[in-house]
Formats: C-alpha cells, sequence, structure tokens
C-alpha cells in the first residue's frame, strides 16, 4: 500500500483552523458545559440504554447473530457513549430523548455495518435490504424521502426492528423532528450506500464506488473520494440532527447547513479511524483488502486531504448557530481517535501530529479528558463486565 511507505509529512506549521482567540474560548466553555452537563445527567441515561441493548442482544436467537451483535457493543460501544456527548445540547426536557435515539442508532449502525460485511452474492441489493431499516428508523410521515426497499427479515428476535422502533419513538418526541427528517433520511440513504459498496469493493471492485461518489459528490465541494468517506459515517451527522430537532427553532435549511458541515467532519472521523485501526486491520484481513485509505495514492495527498479537511469542516462548524458547540464536537471528534492506542503507530502518528497542530489549543483538555475517559471506561470494565462478556 503506498500510504504505508511514502514521505513524511510536515506537522509543524501552525494554522489558525479554530478560528480567533474568542472562538476557542466559546469552544472551550462549551467543552466544559458539556462535560458538566454529560456526567450530571447524560451518563446515566446512556449506561441504562447500553444495558438495554445488550440485554437485548443476548436473547437473539441465532447465535451468529448473537455473536456478532455482542461484541459489536463490547467493542465499539465506547462510540455511542462518546456520540451522546452531542445530546448536552439539547434542552432538559428533551435530553433524554435525544440521549435514547442516539445511543439506539449508533448501536443500529454499527451492527448492521458488521452484518454489512458478511460474504453475499448480490452485496449491493442484500446491502440495500439491510441499511432499509436505518433510513426507517429516521423517517416521518410526509417527509420527501429517498426510495429504499423493504427491510430484509431477521432471525434476530426482532433486535433490529427493536432498534429501529426505539429511534422512531424517541424522535418523535422532538418539537423538530419534522424539520430534520429530510435532511436525515438523505443522510442514511447516502451514509447507506457508501458502506454497502466499500464492503462490495472485494466482489464487485472500487469502480461502482468511484460511479457513485462521483455523482454524489457534484456541488459539495468535496472530491469523490471525501464523500465516500464522509458518507460512510455520517451516522454522526444523524446524531447532530437530531440535538437539533430538540430545539422546537430548528428549520429544514438549518438541518441542511448542519447536514453539509459534519459531513466535512466525517470524513476526518473515518480517514482517522482507518488510520489508528490500520496496522490491526491489516493483521485481521490482509493487505488487499480495500479500505477508504487504499483510495490515496501517497502519503502526502492524504496529509492534505486530513489538513484541508479540518480547516474546512471548522469553518462550517464556526458558521453554524451555536458554532462553538460544533466547533467543540470536531476537536471532539479527533481527540476520540487520535487518543486511543493505535494513534501512536508508524502510520498514524505523523498525522495525528499534523491534526493536533492545527487543533490546537483546544485539542490538548480534550485529549487529556478523553484519555481520562477510556482509562476509566477500562477500570469499570474489569470491575464490573459488561452482561455478554467473555468469563
Amino acid at each position: 500500500m503506498a500510504i504505508a511507505t511514502a514521505a513524511s509529512v510536515d506537522a509543524e506549521t501552525p494554522v489558525r483552523t479554530l478560528g480567533n482567540r474568542r472562538d476557542m474560548s466559546r469552544a472551550f466553555l462549551a467543552l466544559l458545559l458539556a462535560n458538566v452537563r454529560y456526567w450530571t445527567g447524560v451518563a446515566p441515561i446512556v449506561r441504562r440504554e447500553m444495558r438495554r441493548w445488550e440485554q437485548r442482544a443476548q436473547a437473539i436467537p441465532d447465535p451468529m447473530l448473537r455473536e456478532l451483535a455482542l461484541p459489536k457493543l463490547r467493542d465499539e460501544g465506547f462510540t455511542a457513549e462518546a456520540a451522546a456527548m452531542l445530546a448536552t445540547r439539547a434542552p432538559r426536557r428533551y435530553r433524554k430523548a435525544a440521549v435514547q435515539a442516539i445511543v439506539a442508532i449508533e448501536v443500529m449502525y454499527d451492527y448492521l455495518d458488521g452484518l454489512s460485511e458478511q460474504p453475499s452474492p448480490d452485496p449491493l441489493a442484500d446491502g440495500e435490504r439491510l441499511f432499509a431499516v436505518l433510513i426507517a428508523a429516521v423517517a416521518v410521515p410526509g417527509a420527501v424521502t429517498p426510495e429504499s426497499p423493504e427491510p430484509a427479515p431477521q432471525s434476530d428476535g426482532g433486535y433490529l426492528e427493536a432498534l429501529s422502533r426505539a429511534v422512531v419513538i424517541a424522535v418523535a418526541q422532538l418539537p423538530a423532528a419534522s424539520a430534520i427528517a429530510e435532511a436525515a433520511q438523505w443522510i442514511a440513504a447516502r451514509c447507506a450506500q457508501a458502506q454497502i459498496r466499500m464492503h462490495a469493493a472485494p466482489r464487485l471492485g472500487t469502480a461502482q464506488l468511484e460511479r457513485w461518489g462521483r455523482a454524489e459528490a457534484e456541488g459539495t465541494g468535496l472530491d469523490w473520494r471525501e464523500l465516500v468517506a464522509g458518507s460512510a459515517s455520517s451516522v454522526l451527522a444523524i446524531h447532530a440532527l437530531i440535538v437539533a430537532a430538540a430545539d422546537a427553532g430548528t428549520t429544514s435549511a438549518q438541518a441542511d447547513a448542519i447536514a453539509s458541515a459534519y459531513l466535512s467532519t466525517c470524513v476526518l472521523l473515518t480517514l482517522l479511524d482507518g488510520l489508528v485501526d490500520y496496522e490491526q486491520d491489516q493483521s485481521r484481513e490482509g493487505p488487499d483488502q480495500p479500505g477508504y485509505l487504499s483510495l490515496y495514492e501517497d502519503r502526502e495527498e492524504l496529509s492534505e486531504v486530513l489538513a484541508q479537511g479540518a480547516q474546512r469542516a471548522a469553518r462550517q462548524a464556526r458558521e453554524l448557530p451555536d458554532g462553538a458547540h460544533h466547533v467543540m464536537t470536531l476537536v471532539g471528534v479527533v481527540a476520540y481517535f487520535t487518543s486511543s492506542p493505535g494513534a501512536s503507530g508508524a502510520l498514524a502518528r505523523p498525522f495525528v501530529a499534523g491534526l493536533h497542530a492545527q487543533l490546537r489549543p483546544l485539542i490538548s483538555p480534550t485529549l487529556a479528558l478523553m484519555r481520562t475517559w477510556r482509562l476509566a471506561k477500562r477500570v469499570r470494565n474489569r470491575r464490573s463486565p459488561w452482561i455478554g462478556a467473555p468469563k
């Protein structure tokens, strides 16, 4: 793979990515406020919801599906916990519903990701039927939505259906649910296509992925590879829209702006995920398994994409209502991935250093928070293992 052997990247050039001092001060205050709200009100709801879905996953009758769902909760449950940080912006009366929707849709997304990786004779059609449940989860009657097939029947004892129903029920409680519905469904549909087509690449090649990416990238200002990467993880944009739906004043135009801004943040999310997991993925899947990093020719090109992506994402975040909160989320996404053990790997290290240089000084306290959070989670899991943990 060219990226693994290309020349190094310069990470020392400071860039005022986060804006002026006032912008950064507001983002820092947003970080403090979010943490107070998270630990005093959101975290207990998240833990209850995660226990709820662990119990439902244990009841899956099909052993193969059960053994897929339970490790997803164990290995990727921290993602749902971190995503729920966005709900700290929701008004108190709607915060519980926002957390429930975010956790359920994140658990569903992670489970569908695993399901769509399974071998299939028709990966595109089968993948679309699988992900139809994700699109249906954010549907609101009367909204203009993309067409999608009927969800594929599952032998999971109603696990996927329960996740989808939980999202529908929770979002319906939010006052601006109809305002975000169209944007949320289009994001879900594009997220599904990116995931399905990347997972189909070993069987069908990447040409089908590129054709789809080029068509979707028109008018977005993104290269087709950025569009594919950003779409694949744009469940984060759905989380942001769910929180926006908790504000009765949110309009459909604001929902579209959030979707656009978070698409840029999701480009960083997907590429950082690939970088920090690169060595582990190579040992598990083999060097010929296509991935989002493989779409780039060399290290210099990827470095430029990350640098420009961080600047674009920060600019778009600042322009949103309550921009400080969205900037805090962007920095939190980078800190989430770059605080993981894989961030110190040989491939990831120079890219991580470059992004940290761009996001100073706010990245420092956010990294400290994420590292403390990861340590606390490891300690908690040793003292009280999750329901499906191996003995």
